[in-house]
């Protein structure tokens, strides 16, 4: 009877741990913080005054919280705010070391665009940051289920500092699947079509609202089957895989934002035994 209980007990656990993103406190990372049992019900968490998402749990509630590539490495502080109640958490941050990628493009305008193309990419990046910070209460209040949306090989990790044409620009916020062109790509968790778009640098785009602020970008597609405000559940076909924008080859660029901050897709990613 004693054994049987043991085992009850654990697999409780195990799922209670597959239900939450992996933590990494570390530039590009996630951080799981729970919250103080005497916090409202209504509180909200927030970093540099950006929404968190809230998590409820057998264990309590817990922020889930992205850390963004530009962070300063060392103390952070969350702010916590209801009406009549103030509060903050502090949590530290640690450096990451991302390796370099070195690339060299034909399309030279995609790396030194003309004033024409810039103005282009400052309306499209004002658009696609819009939805970024959009954060949308749930009512579930569980960490969404996600998946990988296409199979393939990881031919551009998520951090790498990047060099076009041996110039440097901002670092690799997505993670790049080496897939077939034309190879169908899925939604990765329940959500909402925030946004699709024919971008400068990313191509033909889709951003999915999961909630609570956490949202994927899926780019470089070669064609979009969805449209602006469908729902999706996980699985669910939204395009197919292209080298549309700035690509050098067919893959799918996965960005995944939380509170705004660009965050290594992998770590809400069940590892597989």
């Amino acid at each position: 009877m004693r054994q049987r209980l043991t085992f009850i007990t654990l697999t409780i656990i195990s799922t209670y741990c597959l239900a939450l993103p992996q933590e990494s406190r570390t530039l590009g990372g996630i951080a799981l913080v729970p919250l103080p049992e005497y916090a409202p019900l209504d509180v909200q968490v927030l970093l540099n005054e950006v929404k968190a998402p809230i998590i409820t749990t057998s264990h309590g509630r817990t922020a889930i919280v992205g850390i963004p590539l530009t962070a300063t490495v060392g103390e952070a502080t969350l702010q916590l705010s209801a009406n009549d109640f103030s509060d903050s958490i502090n949590f530290t941050i640690a450096n990451k070391d991302y390796p370099e990628q070195r690339i060299t493009l034909k399309d030279t305008n995609k790396v030194s665009p003309n004033e024409e193309e810039l103005a282009r990419y400052a309306r499209e990046a004002a658009e696609q940051k819009a939805v970024y910070k959009t954060f949308t209460p749930s009512s579930s209040n569980n960490w969404p289920t996600f998946q990988m949306p296409v199979r393939g090989e990881f031919s551009s990790p998520f951090g790498l500092k990047r060099f076009f044409n041996g110039e440097a620009r901002d670092p690799h916020s997505g993670l790049d699947i080496a897939a077939a062109e034309g190879k169908t790509v899925y939604a990765p968790a329940d959500g909402m079509v925030a946004q699709t778009g024919d971008y400068f640098f990313n191509g033909q785009t889709v951003m999915i609202n999961h909630g609570q602020g956490v949202i994927s970008m899926l780019c470089h597609l070669s064609k979009i089957n969805v449209t602006i405000g469908q729902t999706l559940k996980r699985g669910d076909a939204i395009g197919k895989v292209g080298h549309t924008g700035r690509a050098t080859g067919p893959h799918l660029h996965w960005g995944l934002s939380i509170n705004n901050a660009r965050v290594n897709p992998l770590l809400v990613i069940t590892p597989t035994p």
